[in-house]
Order: structure tokens, then sequence, then C-alpha cells
């Protein structure tokens, strides 16, 4: 039996490995596995690979087999919960048992319904002693889109700023070109790159004509491009369709018959969906419960001062990724129109996360107070 610090050792780097399953997994979650001998030795690691492809514990099973180890009597130290059923890969609980390993350490309980308790009740059932918890809060970090759309069905949604010192997004005359400096953007481009989806207005597509994709990471995979267009008056030729390969999402509350055609020409969606007050604005909520049937985990928004004080007013931003630089421009366009309050006991409370310099700028993550991940 391993001490409690050795055990903390292998399950960080189990939790290493899931790190490095950050921009490939989706829809599913990043899950690591390390495998160590009864003696202490880590034979094997692995992490889930892209969708469709193995998970953890079987890369990190075969790796081991590859080494030529003997997997009898192993402990696995596994970020979440092998899985119990079939879905594009058989259950990972029985690879886990075919294997002959004696413990399994996992950080949490898988949240979807189709495995939650199930896998640990198979692997307890075939003899396997089985533990949970062992840093879960930083598992719960790596995953928390997935969590959240398991639990809420709705995804986790990241509010992302660049602004001015003062707060501001733009100049009067709209220009915004370059706020922030090289190494703050390509910050922004590896949180695009984690997320599921990019969300943007039609003002901004109309006024930035966005490409929304993620530049200068290696990834495998371009997140959706989302789109919030009440009236469908995407342009065809917006640069957001220069990859055919990807997914865009348009979401309207009128579906007029010639623009949905030549934008469905061009790849896009076209999700008609009516506001509940009135039939010319999208329904926030009812758009983000529409992406979690989609299997959005993660939705990162880069958007103007009216889409991001909507989303804001109902409440509907989970963290907000603010890059300040440390510049004052004066009369500007900022990044949120709220209306003015008449008590502070009325404002948003959030609480900050993290800061750090990035280049000159500036980096704050902050998160509403009332978030919670079952």
């Amino acid at each position: 039996m391993p001490s409690s610090a050795q055990a903390l050792q292998y399950m960080q780097q189990a939790l290493d490995q899931a790190l490095k399953a950050l921009y490939i997994t989706s829809p599913n979650p990043r899950v690591g596995c390390v495998i160590v001998s009864p003696v202490g030795i880590v034979i094997g690691h692995g992490h889930t690979q892209i969708a469709g492809g193995p998970h953890a514990e079987v890369v990190a099973l075969e790796n081991a087999r590859s080494n030529g180890f003997d997997l009898k009597d192993a402990t696995v130290y596994v970020t979440l919960e092998p899985c119990s059923h079939t879905g594009r890969t058989p259950p990972c609980s029985n690879a886990l048992i075919n294997a002959g390993v004696k413990r399994v350490v996992a950080s949490l309980e898988d949240p979807n319904p189709l495995v939650r308790g199930k896998g640990f009740a198979a692997l307890r059932a075939a003899g396997i002693e089985v533990e949970v918890g062992l840093l879960a809060a930083e598992s719960k970090h790596i995953n928390e889109g997935f969590i959240k759309r398991m639990t809420a069905s709705t995804p986790f949604v990241r509010l992302k700023i660049a602004s001015s010192l003062d707060g501001a997004t733009a100049l009067l005359n709209g220009k915004s070109k370059w706020i922030t400096g090289a190494l703050a953007r390509a910050d922004g481009h590896a949180w695009r790159a984690r997320s599921c989806a990019v969300l943007t207005g039609i003002g901004t597509l109309q006024s930035d004509n966005p490409t929304l994709n993620v530049r200068g990471i290696v990834t495998p995979r371009q997140p959706k491009a989302v789109v919030i267009d009440a009236q469908l008056d995407t342009p065809p030729d917006a640069a957001l369709f220069s990859e055919s390969s990807r997914e865009v999402l348009i979401y309207c509350a009128h579906a007029q018959s010639a623009k949905k055609a030549a934008l469905t020409l061009r790849g896009a969606t076209v999700i008609e969906m009516p506001g509940t007050k009135n039939s010319e604005h999208v329904d926030l909520k009812e758009m983000l419960r529409d992406l979690a049937q989609r299997q959005i985990n993660e939705l990162h928004i880069e958007a103007g001062a009216g889409l991001n004080a909507s989303f804001i007013k109902e409440d509907l931003v989970d963290e907000f990724l603010i890059y300040e630089a440390p510049i004052i421009v004066g009369p500007s366009k900022g990044w949120a129109q709220l209306s003015a309050l008449e008590n502070l006991e009325d404002s948003s409370h959030l609480r900050f996360i993290e800061s750090k310099l990035i280049g000159e700028d500036l980096f704050i993550r902050a998160r509403r107070l009332n978030i919670h991940l079952s």
C-alpha cells in the first residue's frame, strides 16, 4: 500500500496525463491514467484519445503490456470513474477486470447518468478495491464543462474580454487592433482551443468579420463557430465559413427561407429559436440548452457590449477571462452595456481565482460566486 504522499504523486501524474488531452477529447471528458506495480513502479500511463478512440485506462493498459509488464495486482490511478457501458468503445471497467488489477484509485465519480457509480460497482463486484476522491477538486477543474453539461444540461460558459485599463474594447470609430499584446492574444487562442465552441453576435460579425478559429495553437480540431443572429443577417461570404470542415451554428428568431437556404449552402446549421419575451431576440437560456444537447461542454464567448451585457444580466457567465492592457484610452466603446444601478448591493459579485502578467498585459480570471459542480 503506497503512502499518502506517494498516492498523491501517482494521481498528480494521472492529472498530468489528463491535461495532455485538453484539446482533443471533446465531447468526452479529459481523463488520465497511471498504472503502478505492486512494488511501486509506474508501469503504464495514458490519456483519453480523440472521440471514438481508446479511453485513458485502455491506453495505459496497452502501454504497460507493450513494455512487457505484468498487470496482475497492479494499482490503477485514474482521474474519472472507468466507464461501464458500451458507447463508441467497450467498457473500461471490463478491461481493468480482465487485466487482473488489484486496486483502482479514482478522483471522481462520473457524472454521466449512463456511468455514475456503475463502473465502481462492476469493479467491486469483481473483487477489485476501489477508492474515490483523491485530488477531486483538480479533476473537476479539468472537466468542469463536461460535469456541468451532465449535471445542469448547459455548457460551462466563459466570456473573454480584451480591454484597456479604463475598460475600452475599441475606439469610438470602431478601431480595436490591437489593444492587448501578442502574448495575451496567443493565450486567448489557447482558451479557444480548449473550448467546444466559440460564440459571437451578429454585430461583431458584421463589424469585424472574425474567423472565430484557433490560430497559433497546435490542435487536431477547431471548435464550432456559433453566431447569435436574430434576423439571420449573417453574410454567406463571412470569414467564419473559410474552413469548410468546421461546423457553424447560427441561432435566429426568424429563419427567413431565402437567407436560410443561402447559409445552409455554405454549410451552416440554422436553428430557429424565438425569444420568450418577443420574437425579435434569441432566448439565451434555451440556446445554451440546445448547445448542451449538441454536446458542447465549454462555450467561449467573444462578443460585443450588447450581447455581453445580455449574458451577464441573465447570470449565464460562469467565468470571465479579462486581459487588460496598460493603456488609458478615454472616450471609447466598453465591453458591456449594462443598465445603471441604484445600489451597490445589486452588483454582480465575482471572485478572483487567478491573476498574472502575460507580456505587458494583466490577465484576470474571475468566477461568479454561485458556481457549483456536482
